[in-house]
């Protein structure tokens, strides 16, 4: 009984390798060097190549240790020509120098020395004006890690400790054969090794240099970011690395400050510098405190600002610099998979010096046989030929490749991803978003198109089409709407070239479209009166306000925002004449019916509203909360995305539950869920109603919940705690910078591409380019085809680890030799490491992927059914392997001088093609048919055409490096009959039941299991 104890403790610490195990985002630098101390490599350069440099981490992060007071850019000083009236260095100087910045005349002046024209017009932004400012303060660019070259791909190829090992037996190989055995004989041995090793180190640095470049195509496009900037009196979008020195940058609300500049003007703006300094405390700038740095995250509010620094004049650009060195984080799965070769190269370790030692005992107690007198040099050559062997077996042991599978698989699928128009920031992402139980989505742009229009109008009495509306309403009554949709809007409308060019949100997009429909001048009404305060929309109040000075000297506030939060502050109605004439009860309860029947429609519906003063509000508020006269209710359609719908239904047939989570209100949500078959017997609540929810009622209705309405950001970020709390794998979609907390905290954070602001993108795991629903249903379909090609390669790899150790040990012990050579495991070493992983790893997802329950966060990665298959493939090749050894040449009458090396070339050739028709049978750990789809992966096809042709080239031709010779057709049949076989064996051993129940749990102690299972805490992911 204690020795079965001691073992299932043996087996149960082999297969958990705690030591092996980090947090899905955002591993700590301590969590990182933590599994690294643990690993078992053989060529640590290349299995540590994709992982954090934790040393350049720290460096970056004792960079970002500093105070704004010291972030003056050092810049040499610099001779600037006659255009510009400032140098670098006195701009560098302004940073944080009020007086400096006060003797230079503020803003203004300082952008004179820029040859900036004005802030209403900008900088000239001919090709010559930006080719000159930079080339006197720089481009917008940091210096990153330059690309490694192929050359250095083979350099880390070379430094692998056993091809080193073995290249110094090819030359005591070659030192001992040539004097013993001349020079026609005595160079094979050696130099069979050498070129065997040769081709390893080729084919390995190709593959990794394939790699290397796809990454870098993926990192090019992580950093497009645009921003708006003012040029020849345009508004217009550019490039960030297209800023120079001298541009007026729009800001609003979620973007990133793309460079250092001064505060030009803004209305509300918080700028947060937790990126930069690692200060969570926000700063408003002002024509007081101007100064904005590069990095930085524009909190709230909208403004402009005038650059003063790009590139690596900037603290930021620095920090980003060393932040390129750092590389990427490790994902969960290459660290287990780190675990499970470390684990399986100890195993292979203790066998090579096992064999070793078997074979130099039966080596010497034969010399002892026959006296020591009769010692000969190639004697020498033996021990060296089993030195090899034994290297070999840790070289064929060591499953190097397993963790850089991971990222050939990783690699693969992102490439493909962007095809699917989504990019993955976070490589952990890709392989999680496969186990993923839930999808918290937005509706806005995810769901629906974001080509936003006002479709129907309730306006002075008149409830009609929007294209009907110029003809019905009279001119005070227009003009009122038209003035609230200009003045309180954060979008803008730029007139070049008497065309107009609307610019913000949808939303806003959509009102001012309305406006111009209506004849209304943007510029006009703009120039009419003077803003005063801005209180921009936000996800809480679900409203924006303005307060406006006008012509007359009164001020007036206008107000926009969820239909029913401003109905309830209305007291007065806006008549046909334009006149505000009280709210009665009646009136009230036909507006609210306006409400509902638009709702219905799965319209988005808004209210605009005003109040005037005669003097100045002593509060603080923009717009009161009661008091306000209706001027129209508004119903924006936003379409249905074409696809939703099915992809919906695909992630339901998957095992994913969707919940739905929008601001807008409950009628309108529950139509487009029911439009996209979210909404089908589950629950839809509205957002106070469901941060309430007790702890009974959210175990009672968490499941149910399939729609959200009136939410704030904090109800996603609740949500996701909550299920969570449940144990499921919650992916979340978010564009807004309130969004970032729930993107943060959820397994996997989907930020918009296109709607999503720079806060969100920086916080996610994953940008979906086009902010389709569908894009998001393919990014689970590839995580999950990336987790099961990498158990197909463990599969495959974990069998022929398991025949080569046992087959060479064993022969040892019995025979004195081992049946496959140093040459012939190295070859066996790149079937199944390199070729293995390319044919495995890189298999395109198909639809029965979506067909299966999500893995969850319970989910081993090595499951029984893996189990069943490597044990069956193994017994099944051991046999016949052995029966070839000890009866093949009776059963085939093999004789003659040759008879040992026919048969052990038979056996090579066997095993060879043993693992070329596994690897068909590890295409489907389930399914009877392997051959599915198999005409359509290209790569496959490929090396397994290569593999067999390059085997029967070692076999045939290469005899003399090999130890083989060429074999009859008969022979050559029988081995291929025999690796067929394997299908067959397959098809079988896939009948055979296997228990639901991890194999491993039945290792593992009571107490064990009840720390795992029982704790009620949220796991980090992967749970393994």
């Amino acid at each position: 009984m204690r020795g079965q104890r001691e073992i299932s403790r043996v087996c149960a610490s082999l297969m958990e390798m705690k030591g092996f195990r980090i947090p899905h985002k955002q591993p700590s630098l301590e969590e990182l060097e933590g599994w690294r101390k643990g690993t078992f490599s053989l060529n640590p350069v290349r299995r540590f190549r994709y992982t954090a440099n934790v040393e350049k981490r720290r460096e970056a992060m004792e960079m970002r240790d500093f105070k704004i007071a010291v972030l003056a850019t050092q810049a040499a000083i610099i001779f600037i020509g006659k255009r510009f009236a400032i140098t670098n260095q006195q701009l560098g100087d302004i940073v944080d120098n009020s007086e400096l910045y006060k003797r230079l005349n503020g803003a203004q002046g300082i952008g004179k020395k820029l040859d900036v024209h004005s802030f209403e017009h900008g900088i000239l932004g001919s090709e010559n004006d930006i080719k000159e400012r930079v080339l006197e303060f720089g481009s917008n660019k940091y210096e990153e890690k330059p690309v490694r070259g192929y050359f250095l791909y083979l350099w880390d190829a070379c430094q692998d400790l056993t091809l080193v090992i073995l290249a110094v037996c090819a030359v005591i190989a070659l030192a001992v054969g040539i004097p013993t055995e001349g020079i026609s004989q005595g160079w094979y041995d050696g130099v069979g090794i050498l070129v065997s090793v040769l081709l390893v180190v080729l084919i390995t640095a190709t593959s990794d240099y394939r790699q290397s470049l796809q990454f870098q195509v993926l990192e090019n496009e992580k950093k497009k970011i645009d921003v708006e900037v003012l040029r020849a009196g345009c508004r217009q979008k550019i490039s960030i690395y297209d800023l120079v020195v001298g541009d007026i940058v729009f800001l609003s609300t979620g973007d990133q400050v793309p460079a250092d500049g001064l505060f030009i003007s803004g209305y509300s703006l918080i700028i947060g510098q937790s990126s930069l300094t690692g200060e969570s405390e926000p700063v408003h700038p002002s024509c007081e405190k101007p100064f904005l740095f590069a990095g930085t995250m524009v909190m709230n509010g909208s403004g402009k600002m005038l650059v003063t620094a790009v590139g690596m004049r900037t603290e930021w650009g620095k920090l980003m610099s060393k932040l390129s060195e750092g590389g990427d984080n490790e994902t969960p799965l290459q660290v287990r998979l780190n675990g499970v070769a470390t684990v399986v190269g100890k195993i292979g370790l203790a066998f090579a010096l096992l064999t070793f030692s078997v074979l130099i005992i039966r080596f010497l107690v034969a010399r002892f046989a026959e006296g020591f007198e009769n010692w000969k040099m190639t004697y020498l050559l033996d021990i060296v030929n089993y030195f090899a062997i034994a290297v070999t077996i840790l070289v064929v042991a060591v499953p190097e490749g397993l963790p850089l599978a991971v990222t050939l698989s990783l690699a693969y699928a992102m490439k493909q991803m962007m095809d699917d128009k989504a990019l993955i920031r976070n490589l952990a992402a890709c392989e999680t978003m496969g186990s993923a139980t839930y999808i918290c989505t937005d509706k806005t742009g995810t769901l629906t198109t974001n080509k936003m229009a006002v479709i129907k109008v309730y306006c002075a009495g008149h409830n009609n089409e929007a294209e009907n509306l110029h003809k019905i309403l009279r001119e005070k009554a227009s003009e009122l709407l038209i003035e609230n949709v200009f003045l309180n809007t954060s979008g803008d409308i730029v007139e070049c070239e008497d065309e107009h060019k609307v610019y913000g949100s949808p939303t806003e997009t959509a009102l001012l479209n309305l406006g111009l429909f209506l004849g209304g001048s943007y510029s006009a009404v703009k120039s009419s009166c003077e803003m005063v305060k801005v209180a921009p929309f936000n996800s809480f109040e679900k409203k924006m306000s303005v307060l406006v000075k006008r012509r007359d000297g009164r001020y007036r506030s206008f107000c926009k925002g969820a239909a029913e939060i401003v109905l309830k502050a209305c007291d007065h109605v806006m008549d046909e004449m334009g006149a505000s004439n009280p709210l009665e009860a009646l009136e009230r309860q036909k507006l609210e019916g306006i409400v509902r029947a638009y709702s219905q429609e799965a319209l988005r519906t808004l209210c605009l509203a005003y109040v005037d003063h005669d003097s100045m509000p002593e509060c603080d508020e923009v717009c009161p909360k009661v008091g306000l006269t209706l001027v129209a209710i508004v119903g924006i359609k936003d379409p249905v995305r074409p696809g939703v719908k099915d992809a919906v239904d695909l992630c339901l047939k998957a095992g994913i539950k969707v919940c739905m989570v929008t601001g807008d209100n409950l009628e309108t949500a529950k139509a487009i869920a029911h439009e996209c078959n979210i909404l089908t017997d589950g629950l839809a609540v509205e957002g106070p109603v469901f941060r309430r929810w007790s702890s009974e009622e959210t175990m009672e209705n968490l499941f149910k919940l399939q729609v959200i309405a009136r939410s704030s950001p904090s109800d996603k970020f609740l949500l996701v705690e909550r299920l969570q709390a449940q144990q499921e794998v919650v992916a979340v979609t978010g564009d807004g910078t309130n969004d970032a907390p729930a993107l943060h905290a959820a397994d996997i954070g989907l930020a918009m591409g296109i709607s999503g602001t720079e806060v969100a993108k920086s916080t996610a795991d994953a940008i979906i380019l086009d902010d389709n629903f569908s894009s998001i249903v393919k990014i689970a379909k590839w995580g999950r085809s990336v987790y099961t090609n990498i158990q197909k390669f463990v599969q495959f790899q974990l069998t022929v680890n398991i025949v080569a150790l046992t087959i060479n040990f064993v022969s040892a012990c019995a025979t004195g030799d081992a049946p496959l050579t140093a040459v012939q495991l190295l070859w066996v070493n790149l079937i199944m490491d390199t070729l293995g992983a390319l044919a495995l790893a890189t298999e395109a997802p198909y639809d029965a992927l979506m067909e299966r329950p999500p893995v969850g966060r319970q989910g081993s990665f090595i499951t029984n059914m893996m189990w069943r298959n490597i044990l069956g493939q193994a017994v099944y090749q051991l046999i016949i392997l052995w029966v070839l050894q000890f009866k093949g040449k009776t059963i085939l009458h093999i004789t003659g001088d040759h008879a040992n090396e026919t048969l052990n070339t038979l056996i090579f050739n066997s095993f060879v093609f043993c693992q070329v028709f596994n690897e068909i049978n590890s295409r489907e750990m389930e399914k009877v048919n392997v051959f599915g789809s198999i005409l359509t992966n290209n790569l496959f096809l490929l090396v397994l055409l290569f593999t067999v042709i390059f085997q029967a080239v070692i076999v045939e031709f290469l005899g003399t490096f090999a130890s083989t010779v060429p074999l009859s057709a008969e022979h050559w049949a029988i081995s291929v009959a025999l690796g067929f076989c394997s299908l067959l064996v397959a098809a079988v051993v896939k009948l055979i039941p296997v228990p639901s129940k991890p194999i491993m749990e039945f290792f593992r102690s009571s107490k064990a299991k009840g720390d795992a299972m029982d704790d009620g805490v949220y796991h980090r992911l992967p749970s393994s």
